[in-house]
């Protein structure tokens, strides 16, 4: 199988809130699987120190993980974990473009945020600004949506990614954002069997067999509406991996309504991978 440029660099961006709690917590358990930088975008006009330990969540959770003591510095932290947190305060009058344009800028491997409802970030990530963000930056990105059960649990830090579901269609076609995706979650520990892959209708594509040691290449063909489709199929696993392709993706299809309606009916986790990502 093609190897892919590991996981070095984390995004999420969090105001605070309880509806980004979700995503923080993957965002950080996966910066300490892949031994990565995670930036913590705040997305608030608020004045900063600038140093991560002033964002309370992060000493808290790792410390109710069992992964620091109290009187541990970052320093001794980051040495410890092999991951270093960066706290970056959005300084635009316009937080969605000044989030562009610090991923645009920044380039990380992976973004993870919350499309809760309208709580939190969904404030101004509403409609589909948060699925824009990850078209046009072509970062791939982790959607927590408002029926999502995560796959990290927040008491222990435990991951659970023993079933992941992936919607393969002919356009895009999927081969080059599975690999990509077997490579972000290959540090994750994730074993072949877990994934499960699925075209709705008949005739499925072909993949290309050098991703077949990572997931697999057997595809069921379902037969149903595409979103009721995903959906029922999505009951009981842990993550959806949705192959993309910009405007001719699924990121881009019936604008506002497959997207918005699987992200926000998903029971779990939404990673959209591209081609060109």
């Amino acid at each position: 199988m093609r190897t892919e440029a590991p996981i070095e660099i984390v995004a999420h961006a969090t105001d605070f809130s309880e509806a980004s709690a979700e995503a923080f917590a993957h965002a950080l358990r996966i910066a300490l699987a892949t031994r990565s930088r995670l930036d913590l975008l705040h997305v608030r006009d608020r004045r900063s120190d600038g140093t991560w330990t002033s964002f309370p969540h992060v000493r808290e959770m790792l410390a109710k993980w069992e992964l620091m003591q109290d009187d541990e510095q970052p320093s001794q932290i980051e040495a410890k974990l092999g991951i270093k947190v960066t706290k970056v305060e959005i300084q635009h009058h316009n937080p969605t473009n000044g989030l562009f344009e610090f991923v645009l800028s920044h380039r990380p491997d992976l973004l993870v945020v919350a499309t809760h409802g309208r709580e939190g970030l969904s404030r101004w990530l509403r409609g589909s600004v948060s699925e824009e963000l990850a078209r046009r930056t072509h970062v791939p990105t982790l959607f927590l949506g408002p029926k999502a059960q995560g796959f990290v649990d927040r008491a222990t830090g435990q991951m659970r990614l023993q079933r992941i579901l992936v919607p393969v269609a002919h356009e895009p076609p999927p081969s080059r954002s599975l690999t990509r995706a077997a490579g972000l979650l290959a540090p994750l520990a994730v074993s072949p069997k877990a994934f499960r892959l699925i075209h709705i209708g008949a005739d499925p594509p072909i993949l290309d067999g050098d991703i077949g040691e990572a997931i697999g290449t057997e595809i069921e063909a379902l037969d149903g509406p595409v979103i009721e489709s995903i959906l029922q199929a999505a009951r009981g696993v842990a993550l959806v991996v949705m192959p993309t392709a910009g405007h001719r993706g699924f990121l881009d299809a019936l604008r506002g309504s497959t997207t918005e309606q699987v992200l926000r009916q998903a029971p779990c986790p939404v990673l959209a991978v591209g081609t060109g990502m």
